[in-house]
């Protein structure tokens, strides 16, 4: 192992991991580079990729363990049961996988001769975090708890696990056991936190850490996007779909929208990206002419991307809204485009998306297709909605700033300080 030789000794425990380029992935990769750059040692334990297509590539293939050097980060990539049809069932033994996958080379790090001085444990995956935690108190380590999606209410929210049987007891009592014991824990929004909190957590140990927008290089195109040229996008309008095409994201009712919508001849409907979902749904959508199904872009064109779009669209399943909040968003706004999210009044994506654009019912594709053309047909609404959408991502999602806070946490939790 590298030796650690830096101002804090970090280990990261993450399922996803850079290359994947959609979804935590990214945001546990930037955030282990960028420790490095502030002078930190950092050690991952992820997952060989493999969302959102829910399949290995063929570089990252073999048995056994990866071990590399990436961007200055010593990075551990542990084998996994990868389901081709991440059905419930499929989805538990996937995470149990990496939960046992994992546990060798994170005992090996505690135990090894540099132990780490803070271990930062992200959920997904909930699984993997309980072994870890314990070893970690075994060796004296402080520890980390970090939130992307509450897994189990998000399970329950979409059917993946009954609400009301066994299972779905038995999942609460894990998470309940799963999330106790840390030192610090840290979610993306102020109403996750809050669920910490009203879970029992204390609030003194409670920090929002938001996932963040590279608003250098992510900005809002001044001209027509490359993509219109190299897709035939003729239509003056286009409601972009980009990222996860799963369960949670509810991402059939954009085909609601264009089914409502095919009469305008504006407007051009794209579904960019990949996961278990998207087969399906482009067979639903076989009927559509005004849909475009495309895979995932490369991270370095994302800013070109998103500004394809005349408006973005967020949908999610209703009764998901404070369990997840989609890490799409940041760069959606970035990007000084409105948004159209389905969400209820009062939950943290409507919030956040307030003045940026507009809230539909979750499940009600009429108000959805209604909240597009009110934007495509106001035009002083549409120009108040993009800047402000911009605006809000310098003001709450820059990444140089999330990221010195970030810095400023870790060194707090450093011993003797």
């Amino acid at each position: 192992m590298l030796g650690w030789g830096a101002c804090v000794r970090i280990l990261i425990l993450g399922l996803n991991y850079s290359p994947e380029l959609v979804g935590i992935g990214p945001y546990t990769s930037e955030m282990a580079v960028s420790l490095v750059q502030q002078g930190h040692a950092v050690q991952v334990v992820a997952a060989r990729p493999y969302y959102p297509g829910w399949t290995v590539p063929a570089e990252f293939r073999g048995r056994g363990y990866r071990r590399g050097l990436e961007a200055g980060v010593n990075v551990v990539r542990c084998p996994l049961y990868v389901p081709a049809n991440p059905t419930g069932a499929r989805r538990i033994l996937h995470h149990l996988s990496f939960a046992a996958t994992s546990l060798w080379p994170i005992a090996r790090a505690l135990f090894g001769r540099d132990k780490p001085d803070l271990m930062i444990a992200i959920a997904p995956s909930l699984m993997s975090v309980p072994g870890a935690r314990i070893l970690a108190r075994l060796r004296g380590v402080r520890t980390w708890l970090h939130i992307q999606d509450f897994e189990v209410g998000a399970a329950l929210a979409t059917g993946l696990i009954g609400e009301h049987g066994v299972a779905g007891r038995l999942a609460r009592l894990f998470e309940k056991a799963a999330h106790a014991g840390f030192d610090r824990y840290s979610s993306i929004s102020p109403q996750m936190c809050r669920r910490l909190v009203a879970a029992g957590i204390p609030a003194d140990r409670v920090v929002e850490l938001r996932n963040w927008s590279d608003i250098t290089a992510v900005t809002p195109l001044q001209r027509p996007s490359d993509y219109r040229a190299a897709w035939n996008i003729t239509t003056p309008h286009v409601a972009l779909y980009s990222g996860n095409i799963a369960n949670k994201q509810g991402v059939e009712i954009v085909l609601d929208a264009a089914r409502r919508l095919s009469h305008r001849r504006d407007l051009t409907f794209v579904i960019c990206g990949d996961g278990a979902r998207k087969e399906a749904l482009a067979e639903s959508a076989a009927d559509l002419a005004n849909i475009r199904f495309h895979p995932l872009q490369p991270r370095a064109r994302l800013s070109e991307l998103l500004g394809l779009a005349t408006i973005h669209l967020l949908p999610q399943l209703e009764g998901a809204a404070d369990l997840v909040l989609p890490s799409k968003l940041t760069n959606m706004l970035a990007s000084g485009r409105p948004v159209v999210a389905t969400a209820a009044p009062g939950t943290g994506l409507a919030e956040e998306v307030q003045g940026c654009g507009l809230i539909s019912t979750p499940g009600d594709p009429d108000r959805f297709a209604r909240a597009i053309e009110t934007l495509m047909d106001d035009a002083p609404f549409y120009a108040g909605a993009a800047r402000e959408a911009r605006l809000r991502a310098e003001r709450s999602w820059s990444k140089d700033t999330i990221l010195r806070r970030l810095d400023r946490w870790v060194r707090e939790m450093a011993p003797g300080r």
